[in-house]
């Protein structure tokens, strides 16, 4: 495939990542590569030095050991809301707009002073340092200020999706044993209230947090005892000077089977990370403004937060729909608020694109520069109507892929090199990205395993109190190896293309769900016996859900049970998870250690050849669901 962008060599030369490059004595970017993976030390160093982060103490050294628990910036203490927010105090820091039109804005001075206060009302809420706090909405200048208030306390957050349900919510406060939850009592989306308050009065009665903190952009009561965000107070103190490893968020990511995961991230990992990649992929400048369609409860939210402050930017935050009140909504905020960078996920794109060009070509998108891409694989209709109608076949489109426990990119497209479509032209500089065969060897044109062979500054530490857990998603398959889930290929001129996750876990419309939690809400139905959850190609979603459920003994499946196992779901997950289909079948194929086999299910769902049977208990249950998948 060849490339459809090419950098221009002026432009080319006055981005970062050149003039960094430079900086070192670098002109060409495969040299500067190879420098920043077998010279990680130095490479590291030598990049954060030059943004002039305000440590405290300084760190000894970069790195201290290996995988799978290495240490960062050890003896360094810094906390990480200094960093962010060492900007001039009159430069615009956040930019908010609410679906109804409503725009805020804040100051790096005014957010300074805003988080200050936030952090002393926390306090004396009775949040203290290492405790955790939920918080529970949709992306504003309110989430950006107490994720940052959280940090700058010592606390850790757990952010938590806007569009979840109250059981899901309550899953994340329950295992991260959250002190307090902070949520948003509404918003507005496609015109309708959307009241959160609610549900979050029902997820602390099942997680058995303590407290909640109320922001009332609706104006809803409290009731006695839950505390109003506008009027919280208390004695001010400094940001808590913090070692480089104390953590300050767990983000829970679902895996292919038992409860969501929390992935650790630390002061000196997940914001330095993403300023890093912002800075030499997506060439994000002081001033600039970046705009990634997302919410606080993705990796995308805290990263876009996070590492736009601490490059001196202009974030813009949107808590509304993408085409209300009209199909040039988007287009709108971009050509108003002059907005530089523009991320949008492939599932968000293949809605957009039947809404036609004239939304886009109807606004002036001249402010832009780079385009942002990430959440799954793309198609190739959907990534050129992107590049040729958004990106009016001159701005680069920067593909980036890694996860939540990256705190960022593996793979991703730097504006030195040519890109081509749906692809990443480089690992992230920093990042010894290979992919690898069943044996562990590298291999060049065939699929393998997306593998990271060094540890890099963002890595999660872990997740939350599941160390077994953590070892056997990551380095179980190769020893010494992380081994990422995804289905990857290099071909020979070194551009990489995602294709597909390696395991179980169900990715509909980028957001990541594991099957365990789909199947324990679908079987809080009474009539279920038990289910399995498969994702399945979507024109929109990427992937939608299809459920495969066995019903207990005397009970009759039909078309109303498979809609009130769906409107389950939905009511314990949110309805972007309400799975496409519910389909009854007799059994589901297992192995003789009772481990239910999905992609086996997958397989027989769409026709495919299901491989081997010879570890199956059952294997007439494969049957079935084909012909139950065919209807017959």
């Amino acid at each position: 495939m060849e490339p459809v962008w090419y950098p221009d060599p002026q432009a080319a030369q006055d981005t970062r990542l050149f003039r960094f490059m430079a900086s070192l004595g670098f002109q060409d970017y495969e040299a500067f590569y190879r420098y920043s993976v077998e010279e990680a030390e130095d490479f590291y160093r030598r990049f954060f030095a030059q943004l002039d982060l305000p440590w405290r103490r300084p760190y000894a050294q970069v790195l201290e050991g290996g995988f799978p628990f290495p240490r960062f910036f050890p003896g360094g203490r810094l906390n990480l809301v200094e960093a962010a927010l060492r900007h001039p105090e009159d430069r615009l820091a956040l930019l908010h707009e609410t679906e109804e039109g409503e725009v805020r804005a804040l100051t790096y001075g005014e957010l300074k002073a805003e988080v200050a206060r936030v952090a002393a009302g926390l306090r004396a809420l009775g949040v203290g340092r290492g405790e955790r706090v939920g918080l529970w909405l949709p992306m504003g200048l309110e989430a950006a200020v107490l994720l940052l208030a959280t940090a700058w306390l010592g606390a850790i957050a757990i952010p938590i999706f806007s569009g979840y349900a109250a059981e899901a919510a309550a899953l994340r406060l329950r295992d991260g044993e959250a002190r307090l939850l902070a949520v948003q009592d509404g918003f507005h989306r496609r015109g309708r209230r959307v009241e959160l308050l609610g549900e979050a009065r029902k997820a602390l009665g099942l997680a058995g947090t303590p407290s909640l903190l109320v922001v009332r952009r609706l104006g809803l009561p409290l009731q006695p005892g839950e505390a109003d965000y506008g009027a919280l107070a208390g004695e001010a103190f400094p940001p808590e000077e913090m070692e480089s490893m104390d953590p300050f968020m767990l983000i829970y990511t679902s895996g292919t089977t038992g409860r969501p995961k929390g992935t650790v991230h630390y002061h000196a990992g997940f914001p330095l990370k993403a300023a890093l990649d912002l800075a030499l992929l997506f060439d994000l400048r002081e001033g600039d403004r970046l705009f990634w369609f997302t919410d606080l409860g993705w990796m995308m939210g805290p990263w876009a937060i996070l590492g736009g402050l601490l490059l001196g930017g202009t974030v813009f935050l949107y808590d509304g729909a993408p085409d209300h009140p009209g199909p040039g909504r988007l287009w709108q905020m971009v050509e108003a608020h002059r907005l530089t960078h523009l991320g949008l996920s492939p599932t968000l794109v293949r809605a957009l694109l039947p809404l036609g060009e004239e939304p886009v070509r109807g606004h002036d998108l001249s402010s832009l520069r780079v385009l942002g891409s990430t959440g799954e694989p793309w198609n190739l209709e959907a990534y050129l109507w992107f590049f040729r109608v958004v990106g009016e076949g001159k701005r680069p489109i920067v593909n980036y892929s890694g996860g939540t426990e990256v705190s960022g990119g593996i793979l991703g497209n730097v504006l030195l090199k040519p890109i081509k479509p749906m692809g990443f032209n480089t690992a992230v500089p920093g990042m010894r990205a290979a992919v690898l065969d069943e044996a562990g060897r590298p291999v060049v044109g065939r699929v393998g395993e997306l593998a990271v062979l060094g540890p890099w500054p963002g890595m999660t530490r872990g997740f939350w109190r599941d160390e077994a857990r953590y070892l056997e998603a990551y380095f179980a398959k190769i020893p010494g190896v992380w081994v990422h889930g995804d289905f990857a290929l290099m071909d020979e001129e070194g551009h990489f293309f995602i294709l597909g996750r390696s395991d179980d876990t169900l990715k509909v419309a980028g957001k990541r769900v594991g099957p365990a939690e789909v199947e324990t809400a679908a079987t809080g139905h009474p009539a279920l016996r038990e289910c399995a959850a498969i994702g399945i190609p979507h024109p929109v979603k990427g992937e939608a859900i299809v459920l495969f459920a066995v019903v207990k003994p005397g009970v009759e499946p039909g078309p109303e049970l498979a809609e009130a196992v769906a409107d389950r779901v939905a009511e314990a997950l949110g309805k972007p998870l309400r799975p496409e289909r519910v389909l009854f079948v007799p059994d589901l194929p297992k192995t003789r250690n009772a481990k239910v086999m999905r992609r086996l299910i997958r397989a027989a769902y769409l026709g495919q050849d299901p491989g081997d049977l010879s570890a199956l208990e059952n294997p007439e249950a494969v049957e079935a669901i084909r012909r139950v998948a065919q209807g017959g």
